[in-house]
């Protein structure tokens, strides 16, 4: 059954029992009240009626008083016997008063707004909780939460009234939602029902299960620290107070580490601070197929053919991002792959075959120059923006020549391209077979 609105879907014996001696409302679910719920608009108006046609009830105090359609107060000592029934009242905050107009409880209404999945659980947390409160019921929050107590019957006295609460959902496989009291203008919790922006999504960027992330490499040597860090991005430092160790991952795999990690109930931070990951704040988003981070946080050790779809944001919120780096492959044949000896060399073609004849460097400055080692692809990358080898004109295409020989099977061969501003170039030296080198001694 639907949330009910209607007092005429409620009775005296099925759905609600008052009892005018303990001065309590009980609600029971039944086929008619659900787990969606009651609101207490229509448990206000129902006991309104109650109180007009029940001569057994007319000779006690009513039990409430209706301020708004969504704010109450149970007055003259009634109450809700229990959490039972106060988890089934929706849309409305309200006040439990005693005999003696003392505020005993107070209770806020959390309604979310946006898609929730009908299976997965939002959940909450106050000022200074070290472990999050999931909500009474799955999907789209109706809810209303404790903020007072007296310590009146034996209770603990509470007062978060003066707290922040932050809700979240957080699901596998679903981009995260998360609102709080302050982004929604309260500066105090009240007693009404209040609106949080809480929804997700799919999340296209989680492919990996949370079995292998939490066993399997790369995921395993990834780590996130809190602390305060200095990074360098084109040659200027700037401020980090989170670092995540992508341990060579890609992009992708990086962001589904940090969206497990921030889904445990635990502490995430590997200097042990006591960071609880479901209470922390995200880190990562993805822009389309750009990964950019909140601020102030920094990523170590990510995959270089990623330097170009990366944007850091440090601690005073500017976007921050590398000269533009190139990247690719040179791919040889078997002959090369074959060839213990082959080496390779990349030089700028405006000086290739000549004396000063340069090779060009790659990112970090090394020169891109080896041996192949069996292998039948080695990747590259260079300062796209920031490489002024022989007079180059930084952030403009690069003619290079590549060449690679070997000995016993694989002959000289040379190949012309040209690097541009791009990732995922492939540049190939296929070398005919070597058939009449010998060297006996």
């Amino acid at each position: 059954m639907p949330l009910i609105t209607d007092p005429d879907l409620l009775s005296q014996g099925h759905e609600i029992n008052i009892n005018p001696i303990n001065k309590t409302i009980q609600l029971s679910k039944t086929d008619r009240l659900t787990d969606e719920g009651v609101t207490l608009q229509s448990l206000y108006s129902f006991l309104k009626e109650e109180w007009k046609t029940d001569a057994s009830l007319i000779p006690y105090p009513f039990p409430m008083v209706s301020i708004t359609p969504e704010q109450f107060e149970f007055i003259n000592g009634w109450k809700p016997d229990s959490d039972l029934t106060r988890e089934l009242i929706r849309f409305a905050g309200w006040r439990e008063i005693d005999l003696t107009n003392t505020l005993n409880k107070q209770f806020m209404n959390i309604t979310s707004l946006g898609t929730i999945g009908s299976n997965n659980t939002a959940y909450f947390s106050l000022t200074g909780d070290t472990l999050p409160v999931p909500f009474s019921f799955s999907g789209p929050v109706n809810q209303a939460v404790q903020v007072y107590e007296d310590g009146t019957n034996g209770g603990t006295f509470v007062d978060r009234r003066a707290d922040e609460i932050t809700t979240f959902i957080r699901t596998q496989g679903q981009l995260y939602g998360s609102a709080t009291t302050t982004s929604i203008g309260l500066t105090e919790l009240n007693y009404i029902a209040n609106r949080f922006p809480l929804a997700e999504a799919a999340d296209t960027k989680i492919v990996a299960s949370d079995s292998d992330i939490a066993n399997n490499a790369p995921y395993t040597g990834m780590s996130i620290i809190y602390s305060s860090v200095v990074r360098g991005i084109g040659g200027t430092n700037y401020n980090f107070d989170v670092v995540i160790n992508g341990n060579q991952g890609t992009a992708e795999q990086i962001y589904e580490f940090v969206q497990y990690s921030l889904r445990q109930d635990t502490d995430i931070d590997a200097d042990g601070s006591g960071k609880v990951g479901s209470l922390s704040d995200e880190l990562l988003a993805f822009l389309g197929n750009t990964l950019k981070t909140k601020q102030g946080v920094y990523i170590d050790s990510f995959q270089a053919d990623d330097t170009n779809r990366i944007i850091f944001t440090d601690t005073s919120g500017e976007e921050r991002t590398f000269p533009f780096v190139a990247s690719g492959s040179l791919n040889f044949n078997q002959n090369l792959v074959n060839d213990s000896q082959a080496s390779y060399h990349v030089f700028f073609t405006d000086t290739f075959g000549t004396a000063n004849a340069t090779i060009a460097n790659d990112n970090s400055g090394n020169p891109l120059t080896g041996n192949v080692d069996g292998n039948a692809s080695i990747g590259f990358d260079f300062d796209y923006d920031g490489n002024v080898q022989q007079g180059r004109t930084a952030g403009t295409d690069a003619r290079v020549t590549v060449v690679a020989i070997g000995l016993a099977s694989a002959q000289y061969v040379v190949a012309t391209a040209t690097i541009g501003r791009a990732s995922g170039q492939n540049i190939s030296l296929v070398a005919p077979l070597e058939r009449n080198y010998a060297n006996p001694a």
